[in-house]
Order: C-alpha cells, then sequence, then structure tokens
C-alpha cells in the first residue's frame, strides 16, 4: 500500500530532519500560546500540578502528530504528485488554539480589526478543552492524510 511507502520515507535523513524542524516550530508554538494564556506557575497555583504536566505533554504529543501530519503531506506530493488537503489541519488546530486560548487581547485586536465584536469569556482549565479539540482537528487530519495516500491516483508505478 501507499501509506507504508509514506511511512517508509519518514525515517530517512531528509524526512527525519524536516520532521525534527516542524516537532521545533509547532513545539514553540504551542508553549508561546500557552504562556501567552496563563503561565505555568500561575496554572500549577490555580489548577494544580496535573494539569501543567498534561498541558506539557499534550504540547509534545500535537507536535509530534502535527509534524507527522506535515511530513506526510510532503511524501504525498512526492508519491502522488499532488498536495492532500488533510495537511491544513495542523494550520487549522495552531489557528484555532491561538484564537480560542491565545492572548485574549490579541484576539480581540484581531477580531476588532476584521469588525467582528463579542464578549471575552474565562476559558476552563487554562484553555484544555480547546487544546483537545485542537488534538482532534490533527487526528482528523491524520486519519485523512492516510485516507488520500492510500485512495488517491499516482504517479508512480506498483512494482510488488
Amino acid at each position: 500500500m501507499m501509506f507504508e511507502k509514506a511511512i517508509q520515507k519518514q525515517f530517512t535523513k531528509k524526512y527525519l530532519l524536516q520532521g525534527m524542524l516542524f516537532f521545533a516550530l509547532f513545539s514553540l508554538i504551542y508553549f508561546i500560546v500557552d504562556s501567552l494564556n496563563m503561565s505555568y506557575g500561575e496554572m500549577r497555583e490555580t489548577y494544580g500540578l496535573f494539569l501543567v504536566i498534561f498541558n506539557i505533554i499534550l504540547n509534545v504529543v500535537m507536535s509530534f502528530l502535527s509534524a507527522l501530519l506535515m511530513n506526510l503531506s510532503t511524501a504525498m506530493v512526492e508519491l502522488k504528485g499532488k498536495e492532500g488537503k488533510a495537511s491544513s489541519f495542523g494550520f487549522f488546530s495552531v489557528l484555532f488554539g491561538i484564537l480560542t486560548y491565545g492572548c485574549t487581547s490579541c484576539v480581540i485586536a484581531f477580531f476588532s480589526a476584521v469588525g467582528i465584536a463579542f464578549s471575552v469569556v474565562a476559558l476552563p482549565l487554562a484553555g484544555l478543552p480547546y487544546k483537545l479539540i485542537s488534538l482532534v482537528l490533527i487526528v482528523i487530519g491524520l486519519v485523512w492524510i492516510r485516507y488520500e495516500i492510500n485512495h488517491a491516483s499516482c504517479k508512480i508505478t506498483h512494482n510488488s
């Protein structure tokens, strides 16, 4: 199957380096968004150490899965000659995070600039439910990219 070929590509030097770069970039984004929402010290005082640890683990998992999604999308371009629609789910996850549990003043300023007014509501558990929704978006993207890799027409022939 084509998905196995895409997975095999993930262990080449090019994809390992690209994956590490994507992982570092997504980690930076997720940790910055967390710090803009609430510092880990404040989160520990308000909600306890468990939530801080869970948020950090969730950031690492989401960064890894987002990097994998980007790498699989790149492999799909190489294998099939076209980009999949699922590659945008990692971006949507980051955008969703910034617009929901990110820096409140930035979000208000952004929406005001485009003419959308709303009232700000305090987010529960330092935005954890919204982070879990972001994780679901990434997982949907991974499932979708796997489907696209396996079921779309390809530019290479299968010699197995």
